[in-house]
């Protein structure tokens, strides 16, 4: 497993990331398989095994059943072996399940820690800001971790948020250690690299998350409520079946492809089949298959760094 600094955190963290939000399987994302205890910890054993060291969940996957999960197959892990990132603002789909009040993040803190059943959080983020006003991210929230991390609560703080827009805004009020954005750095779209000098000038560690753009470049295909429009899935789809056609799984290259920018310093992928996890790691130090890259890359051009909108107007 290759390494790397998440910005000026003093974290050295895996470049592949665990991400749990498989654990929680709601019906707005579902897992290939559903993920109870015994195989939470399979997975988390494995992942650990591999060199994967930084997890990331939230209270608002499977309505906190990621956390407990998590939680539970993390129990009797030496705290050394793994960094823990959640998230606190968000905690449902509609705009009454945000809230980035200084009262409700401290007590989501609390909240985490008892499901997650640590003394500490290494990385707590604030969960898709584009959904609310940026002021009181600003003036509310980060304040408030701020002082859960003179506590010992919290160790580092972070934001996230689909739109780079609402990133680049909200880095130039307050000061934060990382930024996680998603679908923004994967074979279809590279604009994520666009905050890397901004990012970089301030110290700030980069998290990328949807390699596979939320299921738009996995053999399986993206989940029905998926917000891309119609010719990106279009496109996507071509892609991918071009890349089954040369008989290369498609998930490969765009992980690969991923994981090529070092100004990224870790991505988040979600798995929930344990024999999956040892052969992703091993794609890490494979070389990418250069030609069909190329070709995929060809076909990838109409849509090139098209998005979707997210958040308020």
């Amino acid at each position: 497993m290759q390494h790397a600094r998440l910005g000026n955190t003093g974290l050295i963290v895996s470049r592949l990331a665990f991400g749990a939000m498989t654990f929680g399987s709601d019906t707005r994302f579902p897992s290939v398989t559903k993920v109870d205890i015994d195989l939470a910890r399979t997975l988390v054993n494995r992942s650990l095994d591999a060199g994967i060291n930084f997890f990331d969940t939230a209270p608002f996957y499977g309505a906190t059943q990621s956390e407990t999960l998590l939680g539970k197959a993390l129990k009797g892990v030496s705290r050394e072996r793994f960094y823990l990132a959640t998230k606190v603002g968000r905690y449902g789909i509609s705009p009454k399940d945000f809230d980035f009040s200084a009262k409700r993040v401290i007590r989501s803190v609390d909240e985490s820690l008892k499901r997650l059943q640590v003394a500490h959080i290494d990385l707590i983020q604030c969960h898709d800001i584009e959904f609310v006003s940026l002021r009181e991210v600003a003036e509310e929230a980060i304040p408030a971790l701020e002082r859960l991390k003179t506590q010992g609560k919290v160790r580092r703080i972070g934001v996230t948020a689909l739109p780079l827009k609402v990133l680049q805004e909200i880095v130039g009020m307050v000061d934060v250690d990382t930024v996680l954005s998603y679908c923004h750095y994967c074979l279809n779209d590279t604009t994520l690299v666009q905050l890397a000098p901004q990012l970089k000038a301030k110290g700030i560690g980069l998290i990328n998350g949807s390699p596979l753009a939320m299921g738009l470049l996995s053999e399986q295909g993206p989940p029905d409520w998926h917000p891309a429009p119609a010719k990106l899935r279009t496109v996507c789809a071509k892609a991918v079946a071009y890349c089954k056609s040369k008989k290369h799984d498609p998930a490969q290259l765009a992980i690969q492809f991923a994981l090529s920018n070092k100004d990224v310093a870790t991505t988040l992928l979600g798995v929930a089949d344990p024999k999956r996890i040892k052969r992703v790691v091993g794609w890490i130090d494979g070389r990418i298959n250069q030609p069909l890259l190329a070709d995929v890359q060809d076909i990838l051009k109409p849509i090139q760094n098209k998005t979707w909108p997210s958040g308020r107007a």
